[in-house]
């Protein structure tokens, strides 16, 4: 008897471990849709959504992300400041909180201590790695200010029309056409040279977009639209500066930059003018002032400091969404799919693995994006090739923590230059791939186009 008990409890034992420990698929109905980003989700639905840690960091991880934190907020200076110093010559801001304020996206204007855009610049045809081709003398970002005894490269004005656009129902939309004058030239620019704003974007889930597998990046591609709704979708891939390698891209509004680390350290040499051992050269290398900075100690940036930064941007948590029970955010959730904004702002996807942060691996997260650049249409066109994306081509924007934008930062505006100041507006300039979508959005009833947007603001 007491044989048969034994028997008995090793087999219920076994057959609980089993079920503790048996992959399942999990069931859609029981998934809490605000976990935007698995156990990385962060519910702070305040002016600070987008800049908390992940939770569950050990005391470690957390102490280095508050330290990038801290240099994240820092503001440099010019040499020979003992602390914080290298900024310049020339350079478009002081500090990355200036252009990311509270993490998210910057102001869209131009030379202002709380500016977030700036203009990429490069020549028709490609450098030897295939990417923009440097302009003699300015390189391929204008840097629109600088240090005492230093000029600006340029000035930039910007100047917007108006544009209506009428829904089949009579409704009236007003939109503003930006347009860009480059003034002011420290010396001549080529008549041929080619211009793109670039408004600084949110920094959410950043961790997350850098660990999303390659695989399932690629397995977005329709290429020749197999499936015949109109959305391809591109990878690009890019020339890794600090590996010398082409590598998938996955950061910046052109998909143009591969990884965070790179991204964080172009940041700081092109929008402040401070080196790391990531970005050795010096923005102005190649120009008059570079005297300036003559016997300036390189790199400007020590290796922790930018470590710290690039670990923090990683570690940012992911807002929560919010009413998603509400019977319009739901109703919006499903014209949002009907209409095939979902072809390029994908919800669903599986992170991959990271072995320094368990935080963000195999994590369902809800992006919506593909990483992909789509052809936008000539609205929207910059004309300004960037590796293998075109000129009409840009990368389908994260829509995850977009809802939180007018909290974070005031006024959100959207899109690659920040000319939509609302979801309806950004909706409204999208061609190209999306002119299928947006015209069925047009042709929704005003009722069912709210719907939309109240889907919009809960992510």
């Amino acid at each position: 008897m007491k044989k048969f008990y034994i028997i008995t409890s090793l087999a219920i034992f076994v057959a609980a471990f089993s079920m503790c420990n048996k992959a399942s698929v999990f069931s859609d109905a029981g998934y809490d849709e605000r976990l935007s980003a698995g156990a990385a989700t962060v519910f702070d639905a305040t002016s600070h959504a987008l800049g908390n840690a992940m939770d569950g960091l050990s005391a470690r991880d957390a102490r280095v992300h508050d330290l990038g934190d801290q240099t994240f907020s820092q503001t440099f200076v010019a040499p020979p400041s003992p602390i914080f110093t290298g900024l310049g010559p020339i350079f478009n801001n002081v500090s990355c909180v200036n252009c990311h304020r509270h993490d998210g996206e910057g102001l869209p204007t131009s030379g202002f201590s709380n500016s977030g855009l700036l203009v990429r610049l490069s020549l028709p045809g490609m450098d030897a790695n295939g990417g923009p081709l440097a302009v003699p003398g300015f390189g391929t970002q204008l840097q629109d200010q600088a240090v005492a005894g230093a000029k600006p490269e340029a000035n930039v004005n910007i100047s917007y029309a108006d544009s209506i656009v009428i829904y089949p129902d009579g409704s009236v939309v007003h939109l503003i056409i930006p347009s860009y004058a480059i003034q002011n030239p420290y010396t001549s620019l080529p008549s041929n040279c080619l211009f793109s704003p670039r408004l600084a974007p949110p920094l959410v889930g950043m961790g997350f977009l850098e660990n999303i597998p390659e695989s399932t990046i690629l397995s977005f591609v329709d290429e020749g639209d197999k499936n015949g709704d109109g959305i391809t979708g591109k990878a690009n891939y890019v020339y890794d500066e600090y590996t010398k390698k082409t590598v998938l891209g996955r950061f910046g509004l052109k998909a143009n930059t591969s990884t965070l680390s790179l991204q964080v350290a172009t940041a700081y040499q092109q929008d402040m003018g401070i080196t790391s051992y990531v970005q050795t050269s010096e923005s102005a290398a190649g120009q008059p002032q570079m005297d300036i900075v003559h016997g300036d100690v390189q790199p400007e940036l020590v290796d922790s400091l930018l470590n710290y930064v690039v670990f923090y941007v990683k570690t940012l948590g992911v807002p929560a969404r919010r009413n998603v029970a509400n019977a319009d955010v739901k109703a919006g959730a499903t014209l949002f799919s009907q209409i095939n904004c979902s072809g390029c702002h994908r919800p669903t996807m599986q992170s991959g693995i990271d072995l320094t942060l368990s935080q963000i691996n195999h994590q369902r997260i809800h992006p919506y994006t593909d990483l992909l650049v789509h052809d936008m249409g000539p609205a929207l066109a910059d004309n300004r090739p960037d590796f293998l994306a075109n000129g009409n081509e840009w990368r389908t924007a994260p829509l995850w923590g977009i809802g939180l934008l007018d909290l974070a930062n005031g006024t959100p505006f959207f899109l690659h230059d920040g000319r939509a100041r609302s979801f309806e507006e950004a909706i409204l300039w999208h061609g190209g791939e999306a002119q299928k979508s947006k015209q069925q959005f047009m042709q929704l009833s005003s009722t069912e186009r709210n719907q939309i947007l109240k889907f919009l603001q809960s992510l």
